[in-house]
């Protein structure tokens, strides 16, 4: 153990001296479930070099860990990003596998290829160009949770190392295993034409030919990795990213459209027609296909997620216990482990499966082999599955700017206004609240079982707005007003990401 000579600081100027001097680490970067900076302006890679050091440090210290696997995606800073992390965590004294450019999913796959419980995936996930960060494992399929978070971040500012000189060897191998392994999950029907579209994010290196391996015709839409990402954020939450897939499954006639994020963890769909379904539905449809063959079985949801979960007719005949939970891919990966449930699915397209499906970890590639054998091995087109769903409408995950310091007082401040509603017996357009469900953020449960959820952003300075209406879209415009309008009299929120169009006037 050894005391670290940089200074670590929370502000410094971009090009001074001193920025090669101490180590810049803003302490709003250790996020709940993984760490996410601007780089140069939150992170340096000094600071990223002392990331390295106590993380090596943690492992050692909490899981007596001696190895880590390590991977990078493609952004134009992410191998220095990974150079500078991988020289802290060989200073602590830990070996490093490195498996190069890849994916999430990629990564966890290598710890059970390779059999190393220790990881390191840098990447900023579907954060905009500018953001780096990492997502820290300590075990097969299991990434830091909020508790180990804060233990890391405290060895960060104590500056207290493991000392050591750790091994370095690339491996080139993992990337063609995992895409056979993930081909390998496909049971076809029938042959299917699909769009593939990865917005020049990693994804397109890896999910096209596993489609085609799979069997499927496959249509390229910017996968052609690009790290200037020139057409869409690859992110499938992003409706004018769904609405781009969209046009080309029409123009192509296709069976459906795939969408993939940039680290290649979470998939959006677009159907036959082209429109975008949000992804809590599609993992709705996947729920109601596995749940037959598991019955009895828990499937874990995240509060972001569509009631429809709650009162389908196949799921409630199969005795599938639905389990809402808070949002972020290490809780719900974290309840998938804890409950042994078959599968979890986030609204964000984050889906989980167990054996025999998966190993526990979410993976865009794999969860879309798994709905396509859904579709492929039914005489139904997508948009006909849908339409056998009980009819809601719903709004996109919407993002209203908050300070990273000022979010979570926010949202506290929005529990506060909806107990006083739901004490006070405040109705929205003559609607009672039934339940507050405050485990991640409040979500306001309506008596006609419509619902509004604010919660804050884990990985940005954000809120978290979603809502879903069971009678009409005029009730979902309603809700959304109702929490609008509370956050206009708390204060301090910005910009939208993106909102709901004008009300059209009818439904």
């Amino acid at each position: 153990m050894s005391d670290s000579k940089i200074e670590i600081v929370e502000e410094l100027r971009y090009n001074s001296a001193e920025f090669f001097q101490k180590a810049l680490i803003k302490p709003t970067g250790f996020r709940e479930y993984d760490v996410r900076w601007l780089i140069d302006k939150e992170l340096n890679y000094t600071g990223l070099t002392v990331l390295g050091q106590a993380y090596g440090t943690f492992l050692q210290k909490e899981y007596t860990i001696d190895k880590i696997v390590v991977g990078h995606d493609f952004r134009k800073y992410s191998q220095n990003v990974k150079n500078a992390f991988v020289n802290g965590v060989l200073s602590s004294g830990l070996d490093v596998a490195d498996i190069g450019l890849c994916l999430s999913p990629t990564l966890y796959f290598a710890q059970y290829h390779l059999g190393i419980k220790g990881g390191a995936m840098i990447t900023a996930s579907h954060n905009e160009n500018g953001w780096t960060g990492i997502k820290l494992c300590y075990d097969l399929s299991k990434t830091l949770g909020p508790e180990d978070i804060v233990k890391l971040k405290e060895i960060v500012y104590s500056g207290h190392f493991h000392t050591g000189q750790g091994t370095y060897e690339f491996e080139d191998s993992v990337q063609k295993v995992y895409i056979n392994d993930v081909a390998s999950k496909a049971d076809i029907g029938r042959k299917l034409r699909v769009v593939i579209a990865t917005g020049n994010g990693t994804g397109g290196l890896f999910t096209p030919e596993i489609f085609r391996l799979a069997g499927h015709e496959v249509i390229e839409q910017h996968v052609e990795p690009d790290w200037d990402f020139p057409n869409f954020n690859p992110n499938p939450e992003d409706i004018s990213f769904l609405n781009d897939i969209g046009q080309k499954v029409r123009d192509n006639k296709a069976d459906l459209g795939i969408g993939i994020d940039g680290d290649g963890d979470r998939l959006g769909v677009v159907d036959e027609n082209g429109e975008e379904i949000f992804s809590d539905k599609i993992g709705l449809l996947v729920a109601r296909d596995i749940a037959p063959k598991h019955p009895g079985s828990k499937i874990i949801i995240d509060v972001k997620s569509t009631g429809l979960f709650k009162v389908d007719d196949i799921i409630g005949e199969n005795n599938c216990d639905i389990v809402i939970w808070k949002t972020g891919h290490s809780y719900i990966k974290s309840k998938v482990h804890e409950t042994s449930a078959i599968a979890g699915f986030e609204k964000s397209g984050h889906f989980f499966f167990n054996e025999p499906y998966g190993r526990k970890y979410d993976d865009g590639s794999l969860s879309s082999i798994l709905f396509a054998n859904m579709v492929s091995n039914q005489d139904k087109p997508v948009s006909r599955l849908l339409n056998e769903l009980t009819p809601s409408y719903n709004t996109p995950t919407m993002a209203p700017y908050v300070d990273d310091n000022r979010k979570y007082d926010v949202v506290r401040q929005m529990v506060e206004l909806y107990e006083k509603d739901r004490d006070s017996g405040v109705r929205i357009a003559d609607v009672g609240i039934e339940d507050l469900i405050t485990v991640n953020g409040v979500r306001v449960q309506y008596e006609d079982k419509s619902w509004g959820l604010v919660r804050a952003s884990s990985n940005k300075p954000s809120l978290v707005v979603v809502a879903e209406s069971f009678t009409t879209k005029k009730r979902l415009y309603d809700i959304i007003e109702d929490i609008t309008s509370k956050l206009e009299t708390i204060g301090g929120t910005g910009d939208w990401d993106q909102k709901l169009p004008e009300y059209p006037g009818e439904d």
